[in-house]
């Protein structure tokens, strides 16, 4: 088989949960649906973190958060750190971003050797967090209630717009790639920003959906762990609260948009079909965390919770199986499973990846790793936090909370806090000295807190950071008068008369 081009296409915010792919009764999800029809769709699948910057360094890099310094949303990323982008380049690729990836520092393209239009959020460190006052409510950018009292239709936001550009310039580059003289495959990623909240969607989208029809977040568990009561605080949900109306208007305008993002989704996937790239291109489709959408009394992510911490991942194209992979993995896995793909035999990597390969159980092999790790130091905690999942077991830990243990089999919900349950003390035990032994929170701790303190200080002193700016070539696109209309008109046409 020739080397496959690669498609990634990647969601914000997005959980399995609330897709009709991964079984939701109402949400409409018909080309992510098709895809895994005719691909493979993995049940088990999680963020590294859940937070976009460092969820998306560590799927890039295929290494844990706390390896690469991807501490929170305003961590500045290395550019000496090699990412799936390089590896490809270095594999004979060409390289292509679009839409969102949340980098954070002068190296907007990490690898990729050109990237279509500038990210949708800031570029620098605006959003440190801050242990030293870990208690004190972030300031005005920060997720708080508004997006769940404000929900409802718009003709327009600021998301729409930004998914709309990405969109129309990832169809353009699709048929730029079939257009041009060139044999090497191609890997392109495109990164939109739906679902991700505010919760507000195009009227089209929005009337898919049934008001009664939108289900209500589940019951609260028996006692909310600390954690989700510092996020309900640090959000306000613990003083502004919510109606049951409000509650079915954000979760049906982030249907909507999922169904949205599912659209986009489709005319990618048709652009493939029209350039006769469906059978020479491996399509990857996943989102960078979840949305607890309500559920344990709090919105949005930053939790290991399975809304929060879960992410879709379908794959289809040459070589892939047909059906499902119970096995736990992770984002951290798509780099290595992509070298896989590539079928390049890189003699140096740059650094030792935390992630294994899917290539094998996506193609119809045996997987015998069923775990995965996940860390988040972002905002709302004051400590590290560390998950370890595996097989039926989800064990969490934080110096300043008690310990959680879950069995996700029994209780989906995780409403059962069993960490301290007599007849799984063995396998609490066990889980606590892996977390001693696999990480140092002490320490992660105080490079934490001094990459917060040195990044206040230069953000206060330049707040302007480093946007990418697309290059442009307005005097030489389309035809001019310089040019040879004749000659252009054919060139650009596709398919070639």
């Amino acid at each position: 088989m020739t080397v496959p081009n690669v498609l990634l296409v990647m969601a914000d915010q997005l959980a399995p949960h609330f897709t009709g792919t991964y079984g939701h009764p109402v949400v409409q999800t018909p080309a992510m649906d098709a895809l895994a029809e005719r691909g493979v769709r993995f049940d088990a699948a999680y963020c590294p973190s859940p937070l976009c910057a460092p969820s998306r360094y560590s799927m890039m890099t295929g290494r844990l958060p706390s390896q690469i310094g991807a501490w929170d949303n305003a961590a500045e990323w290395s550019a000496a750190a090699p990412t799936m982008a390089h590896w490809l380049n270095l594999a004979g690729y060409r390289t292509v971003l679009a839409g969102k990836m949340h980098f954070v520092g002068p190296d907007q393209l990490h690898g990729f050797s050109r990237r279509l239009n500038t990210d949708i959020y800031p570029a620098n460190f605006a959003w440190t967090p801050n242990w030293d006052a870990a208690g004190e409510r972030i300031d005005a950018w920060y997720h708080n209630m508004e997006s769940v009292t404000d929900a409802g239709p718009a003709l327009a936001t600021y998301q729409i717009d930004y998914d709309t550009e990405v969109g129309h310039a990832t169809r353009r580059c699709l048929y730029d790639l079939a257009r041009e003289v060139d044999d090497r495959p191609f890997f392109l990623a495109v990164a939109f920003i739906h679902p991700h909240d505010p919760y507000v969607a195009r009227p089209e989208w929005w009337n898919l959906y049934d008001h009664d029809d939108i289900d209500l977040p589940g019951p609260l568990p028996p006692e909310l762990d600390p954690h989700t009561k510092r996020i309900r605080h640090g959000i306000g949900a613990d003083t502004a609260g919510w109606t049951d109306e409000q509650s079915r208007n954000a979760r049906r305008a982030y249907y909507a948009n999922t169904s949205y993002f599912d659209w986009w989704l489709g005319e990618l996937l048709e652009v493939l079909d029209e350039t006769g790239r469906t059978d020479d291109t491996v399509v990857i489709a996943t989102s960078d965390h979840g949305d607890m959408l309500g559920d344990r009394g709090a919105w949005y992510k930053m939790s290991f919770f399975e809304r929060s911490a879960r992410v879709p991942l379908v794959m289809a194209g040459p070589g892939i199986a047909t059906g499902t992979v119970p096995n736990v993995c992770s984002l951290m896995d798509v780099a290595p499973t992509l070298i896989d793909i590539a079928g390049s035999s890189l003699p140096d990597l740059g650094a030792p990846l935390d992630g294994r390969s899917l290539w094998p159980a996506a193609t119809g092999g045996d997987d015998p790793v069923d775990e995965t790790l996940g860390e988040y130091m972002g905002e709302l905690t004051s400590h590290p936090m560390f998950m370890i999942r595996r097989g039926r077991h989800k064990y969490i830990h934080c110096d300043s909370d008690p310990p959680q243990l879950y069995d996700i089999s029994a209780d989906p919900a995780e409403h059962h806090n069993l960490a301290a349950a007599a007849e799984l003390a063995e396998v609490s035990a066990g889980f606590a000295a892996e977390v001693a032994q696999r990480w140092d929170s002490g320490a992660i701790r105080e490079q934490v807190v001094a990459s917060q303190r040195a990044r206040r200080v230069v953000h206060a002193a330049a707040a302007q950071g480093w946007d990418y700016l697309p290059p442009r070539d307005p005097a030489n696109e389309y035809i001019r008068d310089h040019m040879d209309w004749a000659e252009a008109g054919p060139k650009l046409r596709y398919p070639a008369r």
